[in-house]
């Protein structure tokens, strides 16, 4: 692919008009969360994923261009892609992308938007066999709440679909072991606030064993009642 090619993927005439006004928004919140996650230093290169579903169309769902890094994300640069069908960079996505977006959105109809990064952090907690540990309150945001998926190589094979959404379950959040991390939400936003929290407890998580203390880890019911709070506020 030449750079003229990559120009003509990203410079894409303004969408605002030509699509819904409510398809624009999300478009425009999409970028803004693309935008803010590369300042944030959640991308890997053009690698990893921030995805919302059409409003006009629920079988339809937004996601980058394979080509373009996250900050040159535009709201009129994404590209809408049918959940339904078995794309691959052909049509300017990237497959392990594609696959796992659309097995989350296909199967989570109250899901509206995904978020897939790989931290440093949160790749090592999912390497562990104990997982994300009660360790501080963006943790218990998590508790009794977090999936797990085996490793099972590059995300590119649509038999995986089924796997992954069997272990997601109603879960909003997921670590994909030795691979990455998932969130979910009605909204961007939603996704984008869950993975920050998601991030930083795994950090705190690693912190904590990295200085070899042994930690003060709330009662399960303690563990429970916050998360029922946290619901309140969500």
């Amino acid at each position: 692919m030449t750079v003229d090619d990559i120009s003509a993927i990203r410079d894409v005439p303004s969408m605002q008009g030509k699509v819904s006004p409510e398809e624009w928004q999300v478009r425009v919140d999409l970028a803004a969360c693309y935008r803010l996650a590369h300042r944030d230093g959640w991308n890997n290169g053009i690698y990893n994923h921030c995805t919302v579903r059409t409003p006009d169309d629920p079988n339809r769902f937004l996601i980058k261009a394979h080509v373009l890094m996250w900050d040159e994300i535009t709201a009129s640069n994404l590209i809408s892609v049918n959940m339904h069908e078995e794309l691959d960079e052909r049509s300017k996505v990237n497959r392990p992308g594609f696959v796992l977006h659309s097995a989350v959105l296909r199967a989570r109809p109250e899901i509206n938007a995904v978020v897939h990064v790989h931290p440093d952090s949160c790749i090592a907690v999912s390497a562990s066999r104990d997982g994300l540990l009660p360790t501080c309150q963006q943790a218990l945001r998590f508790y009794g709440r977090m999936a797990y998926h085996d490793y099972e190589g590059i995300t590119e094979n649509a038999d995986e679909r089924d796997r992954i959404v069997a272990n997601l379950g109603d879960k909003p959040a997921m670590l994909m072991r030795n691979h990455g991390a998932t969130t979910l939400g009605p909204t961007i936003a939603d996704a984008y606030v869950m993975m920050g929290n998601l991030i930083a407890a795994c950090d705190i998580q690693l912190r904590l064993q990295a200085a070899g203390v042994e930690m003060a880890l709330p009662s399960p019911e303690l563990c429970e009642a916050t998360v029922a709070q946290i619901k309140a506020h969500e």
